[in-house]
C-alpha cells in the first residue's frame, strides 16, 4: 500500500518510518511534518493509506481530514496521545488509531486491518464518513465538557435567504452561500468549506443542492460540489477527469462522469 506518514515530531516520524519499513505490504511514498504539506501530498500522490498525527500546530489532523475529498480519500490511521473519552469515540465509529508511544505490534495490526478494509465494499461516503463521525463525536464531548450548549431550534433565525445556518460550540454561525468555496459529502455529514474554515453540518447533499444556485454551484464528483467562481485553473489528468485549482489553493478532482458539466461552463 502506498503510504504517507504525518507527524510534527521528528522522533515520532523516525520511529514510525522505521517500524513501517519492516512491513512488507507498506511502501512509504512521502513524509510530512505539518497538515498543509499532508493535504498537498494526498492530493498529488493519491496514497492508499495515511498515518496522521492529530495534535499538530496550525492545521491539525482533524482539519486535514476535513480538507480532503470523500471520493478520493485514502484510509486514515490516527496517531494520538488523546485521553480515553476520545479513544471511545474512535471505537464507536470504527476509526483506527495508534496511541503514542508507538508499539510495533499494534502498528502491524493496524496495517493488516487497512489491507482488509481496502478489499471490502466501501460504504456511502467512502472512508471519510466514519472519520467525520468520530470528529463530530469528539467535538460534541469537548463542548459538553466545556459547558457549551447547542442553541434550541426555535432560537435559530428564520427566513434568512442564501445563507446556511450552522450550530457550532453552542452558537449559530451564519454562512452566506456566496462565501462557500466547495462542499464535500460524507454519509450523513456535509463538510462546508468557506473562507478558509470548514464547517460540519448534518444534512444530505440533495438538501443542500436544492438551496444553492445551480448556475454557481456544480457537482464535480459523486460527493463534491464546487463554487465555479472560485476556480482559477483546470488541469487535465492522463486517465480521464481533471483537477480544478481553487483560489484558496485547494485542488479538487473532477470525475469522468462529471467532466461534461465542467467543459460546458468554460465554453
Amino acid at each position: 500500500m502506498k503510504t504517507i506518514i504525518v507527524d510534527d515530531e521528528p522522533l515520532a516520524l523516525d520511529l514510525l518510518r522505521s517500524i513501517l519499513s519492516a512491513i512488507e505490504d507498506v511502501e512509504i511514498i512521502a513524509e510530512c511534518s505539518n497538515g498543509r504539506d499532508a493535504i498537498a501530498a494526498v492530493s498529488s500522490l493519491h496514497p492508499d493509506l495515511i498515518f496522521l498525527d492529530i495534535q499538530m500546530p496550525g492545521i491539525n489532523g482533524f482539519e486535514v481530514v476535513k480538507a480532503m475529498q470523500s471520493d478520493t480519500m485514502p484510509m486514515v490511521i490516527f496517531a494520538t496521545a488523546y485521553n480515553q473519552f476520545a479513544i471511545d469515540a474512535f471505537d464507536l465509529h470504527a476509526v483506527d488509531y495508534l496511541l503514542k508511544p508507538f508499539d510495533p505490534e499494534r502498528i502491524e495490526r493496524a496495517v493488516q486491518r487497512a489491507i482488509e478494509r481496502r478489499s471490502a465494499p466501501e460504504n456511502d461516503g467512502g472512508f471519510k464518513t466514519p472519520l467525520i463521525g468520530a470528529i463530530e463525536e469528539i467535538t460534541r464531548r469537548l463542548d459538553k465538557e466545556s459547558g457549551a450548549v447547542s442553541s434550541p431550534e426555535e432560537e435559530i433565525p428564520q427566513g434568512i435567504k442564501r445563507k446556511l445556518l450552522i450550530r457550532d460550540s453552542g452558537m449559530v454561525k451564519v454562512v452566506p452561500f456566496d462565501d462557500i468555496d466547495w462542499v464535500d459529502a460524507a454519509g450523513d455529514y456535509m463538510c462546508v468549506h468557506a473562507l478558509g474554515e470548514t464547517h460540519i453540518v448534518r444534512s444530505t447533499l440533495r438538501e443542500l443542492l436544492e438551496k444553492l444556485d445551480d448556475k454557481m454551484f456544480i457537482r464535480i464528483h459523486r460527493s463534491t460540489v464546487v463554487n465555479i467562481e472560485r476556480v482559477v485553473s483546470v488541469t487535465r489528468l492522463q486517465k480521464g477527469g481533471s483537477l480544478l485549482h481553487l483560489a484558496d489553493g485547494n485542488s479538487l478532482r473532477v470525475s469522468r462522469n462529471y467532466r461534461e458539466a465542467i467543459r460546458s461552463l468554460f465554453q
